[in-house]
């Protein structure tokens, strides 16, 4: 039996733990193979007026479901390092109550993975929308 934890089973590890995620409340709602569905419950604090959520916090949630989407494969890595690339937002519309990011692998490469992410609220409304670029690895 294989004892080396796949990168899935790593991120799905890292998210619930991770200080910055636990502050703002980010959850797993779903992982699959190249794609990661994380959630963002409105409180408060990530308000910038009322129940508007701020963009700073929606652009956590999307990068965060961005590495999601990239550790999501059923590889074992050889190293537990990865990084933001890059990344590019479009705010849509003001972003009220819960969220959701839908993110998904559009190519994997060795090291890198393109990302596409897209944010809808509590209705299914969309909200914001995301390309990242991911590395794996040092």
């Amino acid at each position: 039996m294989n004892e080396t934890p796949t990168r899935r089973e790593i991120i799905e590890q890292f998210i619930p733990n991770s200080p910055h995620a636990k502050q703002l409340g980010i959850r797993i709602a779903s992982l699959g193979t190249d794609e990661a569905v994380l959630e963002l419950p409105f409180k408060p604090e990530l308000a910038t007026i009322g129940e508007v959520v701020h963009g700073g916090a929606i652009g956590a949630l999307i990068d965060t479901a961005a590495m999601a989407a990239a550790w999501a494969s059923d590889e074992e890595p050889e190293s537990l390092t990865g990084a933001t690339i890059s990344l590019t937002m479009d705010y849509l519309t003001a972003a009220r109550g819960d969220l959701a990011a839908d993110a998904r692998v559009i190519r994997r490469g060795r090291r890198l993975c393109y990302v596409r992410v897209d944010v809808t609220d509590g209705g299914g409304a969309a909200v914001a929308a995301a390309q990242a670029v991911y590395r794996l690895g040092d």
